[in-house]
Order: structure tokens, then sequence, then C-alpha cells
């Protein structure tokens, strides 16, 4: 597989050459990276296949790194949305950026009951948010079984292409702008847990080094 950085005509698939970890296991009830629902149904033609991009762990140098606009609105960005949802999907997760699997692109996949199931957002951007804000607990593929609550903005208005490159307007609110900001964060280098106080990240930090070891 190409980990391209670049222009996404790079981008080509190549199964034997990576898989996502399956040390990743399932999170507990309630944490609000996953999906009670059944997202393998809504993409059968990943049921039997091992994804071809594999989720990079905290603290991958990734996780830290702007992404860059995405100018090519080609078959690969939609092979690429395609294999990022494959990889959310067997994390499993409600939310994912490309960045997630190492590649620097602004792309955005949310698979949310209460936006019909699976969006992409390419070079997803914030024009408003709302003053009012709501507490939610959050987490990431990329450091499964660790979750903390955040405070955030609860509605948002975006902007942002589809895969065929046409710009759109949405108003998000509740859990679906909560996903929103947060994937937005990362696409921005920004990882969840520093928007934690420093004791809250320090704690959460002890507890993944100690499951990491």
């Amino acid at each position: 597989m190409c980990k391209c950085e670049g222009s996404l005509l790079t981008y080509c698939r190549s199964p034997v050459e990576s898989r996502l970890d399956g040390s990743l296991g399932r999170p507990e009830p309630g944490q609000a990276r996953h999906s009670q629902g059944s997202q393998t149904t809504r993409n059968a033609r990943y049921q039997t296949t091992v994804p071809v991009l594999s989720i990079r762990r905290y603290p991958d140098p990734a996780l830290k790194s702007r992404c860059t606009e995405v100018t090519v609105f080609d078959a690969g960005l939609k092979a690429l949305a395609d294999d990022l949802h494959a990889a959310m999907t067997a994390a499993p997760g409600v939310g994912i950026t490309a960045a997630h699997c190492g590649i620097l692109q602004r792309l955005v996949l949310l698979d949310l009951a209460e936006l019909g199931g699976r969006r992409d957002y390419v070079n997803p951007e914030l024009v408003s948010v709302s003053e009012e804000t709501m507490e939610h607990t959050e987490g990431s593929v990329s450091m499964p079984g660790m979750t903390d609550t955040l405070v955030r903005p609860r509605k948002v208005d975006i902007r942002y292409r589809t895969l065929g490159g046409v710009e759109m307007r949405e108003t998000l609110e509740g859990f679906a702008a909560i996903c929103m900001q947060h994937e937005i964060d990362q696409l921005d280098g920004i990882f969840w847990i520093q928007r934690l106080s420093r004791l809250k990240r320090e704690r959460l930090l002890k507890k993944w080094d100690k499951q990491a070891r």
C-alpha cells in the first residue's frame, strides 16, 4: 500500500502489505467512540476480508501532524474512503480520519445512526460553533480502551466537499457535532487527549502506558 502523504493519485491497495492489528479489541459499552449497531452490514464488501489500512497507535507521529487539503477528487480518493471505512468498522469505531492510518489528507468518515449511516467529509472546516456546550465521553481508535469526558460546543456549522468535489454546508448537533469537532482536531494534528487538563491527561497516559506493555 502506498502511504501517500502527497497526491492521492498514488494511493493504491495492497491487502497483503498491511493489516489491522487484531489486538485492538472491543471498547466497553457506552464509550463514545463505538457504535452498538452492526456496521459490517453497511459494507458487505469487507465482511470476509482483512482491512487494507492499519490504524496507527498513539503516540505515532502521524497523530500529531497537520493534514493537507485534498485537491484531487478521483477514484483514488473514493478507494481511500472505502478502505478507511473498513478499518473503522473493524476497530470498531464511528469516526476516523485518514491521519489515523498515517495518510495526511483532510478526509473524515463518520458512521452514525443520526446521520443515516456512513458520511464522507473532504476538507471539512468549522464555520461557526454554538455558545451552548455539552459534555461527552470521547476516545479514539488509535488509543483503544482509553476514554474521558470533554466539553465542546453542542452545535456546529461546517463547510466541506463530497468525494466528487462538490462544496456543501451542513449543521450538526449533539453527538454528531462532538464527533466532527473531534475529527477536525485530528486533521489539525490535535489528538483528543490534548483537550484534557494536564492532570487528567497524565493519569490517562499512565493507564495507556501500562496497557501497552
